[in-house]
């Protein structure tokens, strides 16, 4: 089956992800920039999570841009997906109020580990309904930054109960990481039309 429907889906969920995490921001009462500074904690969880969502968009987007077509199992995959990342509205906000306390920042975590798992299978399903011989399979290789998130993401919910500034460096580290462009898709397609 074609892959449109599922691109032009998933857009539209992530685009709803961003807009419930915005609509989150609530208006400080005042003119003054000392009224912000109480919401300096809900401002730099959304902008953290704001990044993760644009992350996931544009890796689903090239990972989509990589296959010729889908199957029952991608469309399952991609719904897992989905489910873990419309949770980070709620978890962001819940992190934000509560001023990066111990539960709600390994919560958080547990919503990134599950939402990188959740990638991880989408990929594979992916990679079984394209077959190993298959653009996406010469592009992705063993997925060591994938890999790496999940561990990452692991130690960071543990760490969030000693230290929370330490578990919010990681999931920083992690974004940090991921925003440096991974072009092994690209170059995979660029080989494929050449």
């Amino acid at each position: 089956m074609g892959k449109g429907r599922l691109e032009a889906f998933s857009d539209g969920v992530l685009a709803i992800i961003i807009t419930i995490m915005v609509l989150e921001l609530k208006v400080p009462h005042g003119t003054e920039l000392s009224v912000l500074k109480p919401l300096l904690p809900v401002l730099l969880s959304y902008v953290l999570s704001f990044v993760y969502v644009g992350i996931y968009w544009n890796n689903h987007h090239h990972l989509l841009h990589a296959v010729k077509r889908v199957d029952g199992r991608v469309l399952w995959a991609n719904l897992h997906l989905l489910f873990w990342l419309s949770l980070l509205p709620f978890v962001t906000g819940w992190m934000g109020e509560n001023q990066f306390e111990t539960l709600p920042t390994a919560l958080y975590g547990v919503v990134l580990l599950m939402s990188g798992l959740a990638y991880t299978i989408l990929n594979r399903a992916l990679l079984a309904s394209e077959g190993q011989d298959s653009v996406l399979a010469r592009a992705t290789g063993k997925d060591l930054k994938g890999n790496l998130s999940l561990l990452f993401y692991m130690i960071a919910i543990g760490i969030a109960f000693v230290d929370e500034r330490l578990s919010q460096a990681l999931y920083v580290l992690v974004a940090t990481m991921w925003l440096v462009p991974d072009r092994r898709i690209e170059k995979a397609i660029a080989a494929r039309e050449g």
